[in-house]
């Protein structure tokens, strides 16, 4: 294994670690949108692929805009 591959390694067990501490500390048990879940996974895609730095990060990036549009249409739905 080189470097990057270990820092692949690592990136990926720290974000499930993560998940599952914020799956584990939600007191309201709601469920990830479908939307969350694939910005979910275009980031986990950008740090698998992160060889070639201009398709990691603009997978990471994909996933960050769903990410940030998920939250804009949770926030409308709270306050409608």
């Amino acid at each position: 294994m080189d470097t990057s591959q270990i820092f692949i390694v690592i990136s990926i067990v720290t974000l499930a670690i993560v998940a599952i501490l914020f799956l584990a500390a939600r007191k309201n048990k709601k469920k990830l949108t479908p939307l969350a879940g694939l910005a979910w996974a275009f980031v986990l895609a950008g740090i698998i692929f992160g060889e070639d730095r201009l398709i990691g990060y603009s997978l990471m990036g994909v996933g960050v805009v769903l990410a940030l549009i998920n939250m804009f249409i949770q926030s409308k739905r709270k306050t409608t």
